[in-house]
């Protein structure tokens, strides 16, 4: 019994030592800048050998990271003599994210044991490699492969988390992708660390190229217009995102079938910020999609208690009682959106359409009509209502075309007014604008 205790005994002892053996092995190669191909074989079999006989959590740990690292290697080792294909092979969206969990478990037993091996190299690792990945994100974009620039903008966050801007990112390239079951999960991500995005961006105009550059911060403009090659420093707001994740977050839930989650989200974002008008409207547009149009005026008035000189809020709530037929509080509504804002083109264009809506009964009507002389007396009156219909929409349609002479349903109502009052030269004369 001695004799076999002390033989496992040996055999661990052996096993111990020539894991450290492997580790010393990688750990020099992975220190070189620029590793030949032969110890980049070396690096791979020995990796191989490492994997087979670890069995302490710290070896397991670090023959994982040697192996997630393996790629980073494989392209340093070829140094200036790599190309973008050899590149697109070793860092594509598998493996980076790999070695997004890779790193992210060594960092968090480093900072579980305390001891920072590798963790300060990891953190220059990740922020020296992060432009290629972003290059990378660039070139899948333009090839539409949305699935792919959503995994790995979500595997440059896991490397990064505080740049969260990546999972936002993530979230709507997965919602481009069709992925919606991702989308779901990120946008979930986004509120349960409550990101927002808001910031501010600093521009400085490019005296070389006559554009504005656009820099996330102060220090790195102002540098730029101090050494002379920038002027004309301006900054920009960025405001809240966080309405619009709430607002695409319950869209997504409804379209997955999941509307009392969608509500629940959105009662809960309610309970945290109660005035916040953006979540208000979120809560009003779900409402909207799930046709339940008391609710949503509700909101909307609850909104417009809050802010009653939005315009925008109250065109909604014309477009609203227009799409529900109640069409004395669409005019309504309008009406009072013009007060506030004169110059508001779409409210011209909708005005104009609710006055010409009972048109369609009164060509209904006439099309009934024979040709008795009873008949044609009843034709005359309902023509003449037809004219009254059009000399009202006329005034509205022109304001808007004034306004916004590019606004393609416009000029297209307008010719049809100008058509029908038989105004030929207006006709026209508008028609012959490109």
């Amino acid at each position: 019994m001695k004799k076999l205790i002390l033989s496992a005994t040996l055999l661990l002892s052996v096993a111990t030592f020539a894991q450290k053996d492997e580790l010393k092995t990688l750990k020099k190669i992975y220190a070189k800048d620029v590793p030949s191909a032969e110890e980049i074989q070396t690096y791979r079999s020995t990796l191989t050998a490492l994997e087979n006989i670890a069995t302490e959590e710290s070896d397991k740990v670090y023959a994982n990271f040697y192996k997630v690292m393996l790629p980073i290697l494989e392209l340093s080792s070829q140094g200036d003599a790599s190309n973008s294909a050899q590149i697109a092979k070793l860092i594509n969206a598998k493996n980076i994210s790999i070695l997004a969990d890779g790193l992210n478990q060594t960092l968090d037993f480093e900072k579980k044991t305390g001891k920072k091996i590798y963790t300060d190299d990891i953190n220059e690792t990740i922020q020296s490699y992060k432009p290629m990945f972003w290059d990378f994100v660039v070139a899948l974009d333009g090839q539409k492969k949305y699935n792919e620039v959503s995994e790995i903008l979500y595997s440059i966050y896991q490397l990064d988390k505080k740049d969260q801007e990546k999972l936002y990112l993530a979230a709507s390239y997965a919602i481009n992708a069709n992925n919606y079951d991702k989308a779901i999960e990120y946008h979930k991500e986004l509120i349960a660390i409550n990101y927002t995005g808001e910031g501010t961006l600093y521009y400085a105009k490019n005296k070389a190229t006559g554009t504005e550059d656009a820099y996330s911060d102060k220090a790195t403009r102002d540098s730029f217009v101090r050494i002379g090659s920038h002027n004309l420093p301006r900054e920009e707001k960025i405001p809240s995102k966080r309405g619009d994740i709430f607002k695409t977050y319950a869209m997504l839930l409804v379209e997955k079938g999941k509307t009392e989650e969608a509500k629940t989200a959105i009662t809960e974002a309610r309970k945290v910020s109660p005035k916040d008008t953006s979540l208000i409207l979120v809560e009003a547009d779900l409402y909207l999609k799930l046709n339940d149009l008391i609710t949503y005026k509700k909101l909307i008035n609850e909104v417009l208690a809050i802010n009653p000189n939005d315009a925008d809020l109250v065109f909604n709530l014309g477009v609203v009682s227009q799409n529900s037929n109640q069409l004395e509080d669409a005019e309504k509504y309008y009406k009072k959106v013009l007060e506030l804002n004169p110059n508001y083109v779409n409210a011209y264009l909708n005005l104009s359409t609710l006055k010409l809506s009972p048109d369609v009964k009164l060509v209904d009507e006439m099309n009934k009509l024979g040709t008795s002389a009873n008949d044609i007396k009843k034709y005359n009156a309902l023509k003449a209502e037809r004219v009254k219909l059009f000399n009202a929409a006329l005034p509205l349609l022109e304001k808007a075309y004034e306004l916004d002479s590019t606004n393609e349903s416009v000029k297209s109502n307008l010719l049809e007014v100008y058509s029908f009052l038989e105004m030929t030269d207006k006709y026209k004369a508008l028609k012959a604008k490109k």
